[in-house]
């Protein structure tokens, strides 16, 4: 911990100029994230790289598409990016992170789909690459080295997935833009309880099926039938069809299909809680496989 705090102030000096005067560790699943404040009064968000991050995450890319969510507005404005990924953000005023719970309110779903829609459509090509069956095989990979135990079923549930895709790639017109691809809950943010929203930490961002965003925020929020009917109708401004249906659980499938992978390369340093993060949506991905048979 106090490395992390020399290099906060070593940061906050830097970028800011100033020392910090108040320090609070934040939320994440992989980095160090602090919530400080300079002498001045005025607030920041300091983030530095957790371990291991660097064999999944190509920084020089994330800043890329950083600079693109500021460009947009649709996150808080981005003072520093470091080539290691360390960054200094401005702090959004009266900040208040979203829970599974607050993202099923109709007006966050409304937010959601708007932000989504305005990245989705913003005609830019960031060359960034986010192909979810390479980035399996890559996580494969780092799993073999590593020698995390797999599943005994997996090579037949790959085969599924896989099976699934084929159909997709064939039946649906796929819209190839730029995407978030990592929508957990605590990357929405809210200034106040109804106020603006942000997304935020692009790290896994890149150009990808439009309806993979969709699809992740309905997972991790734990959107039932109808709030992904709220969800889909909002963003696609009609009706969801059959063909809209069938895409969009696909789409969960390959979400939880890639995070299994990623989260079983995260074992060697984070241990059981992976382990279990990893199972989860191994199971979820299951189940959903199973339905799409019935469609």
């Amino acid at each position: 911990m106090e490395i992390n705090l020399e290099k906060v102030q070593a940061l906050c000096e830097r970028v800011i100029g100033k020392k910090y005067s108040s320090m609070e560790r934040m939320g994440g699943l992989t980095n160090y994230t602090y919530h400080v404040a300079v002498e001045d009064g005025k607030e920041y968000v300091v983030r530095l790289p957790g371990e291991g991050t660097e064999a999944l995450i190509n920084r020089s890319e994330e800043k890329i598409s950083t600079k693109l969510a500021c460009d947009l507005d649709l996150d808080a404005e981005c003072l520093y990016f470091g080539e290691d990924g360390s960054k200094v953000t401005a702090y959004i005023p009266d900040a208040v992170t979203m829970s599974a719970d607050s993202l099923k309110e109709e007006l966050h779903i409304r937010q959601i789909a708007e932000i989504f829609q305005r990245l989705h459509t913003s005609g830019v090509n960031t060359g960034v690459a986010f192909d979810v069956f390479d980035m399996a095989a890559a996580y494969e990979n780092i799993i073999t080295e590593k020698e995390v135990p797999m599943y005994k079923d997996y090579p037949e549930v790959k085969r599924a997935v896989m099976k699934i895709k084929r159909e997709i790639d064939q039946i649906c017109r796929i819209s190839i833009v730029p995407c978030h691809n990592d929508g957990l809950c605590e990357n929405w943010v809210t200034q106040g309880k109804t106020g603006r929203m942000y997304l935020i930490d692009w790290e896994y961002a890149g150009m990808n099926d439009a309806m993979w965003d969709l699809a992740d925020v309905s997972i991790e929020a734990s959107y039932d039938q109808l709030l992904d009917t709220v969800l889909l109708k909002e963003y696609l401004g009609r009706e969801p069809e059959d063909l809209d249906w069938k895409h969009f659980l696909a789409a969960k499938i390959y979400v939880d299909f890639l995070w299994t992978l990623w989260a079983k390369t995260r074992v060697p340093y984070d241990g059981q809680s992976m382990e279990d993060w990893a199972a989860e949506r191994y199971d979820r991905l299951k189940k959903n496989t199973a339905k799409y048979q019935t469609i």
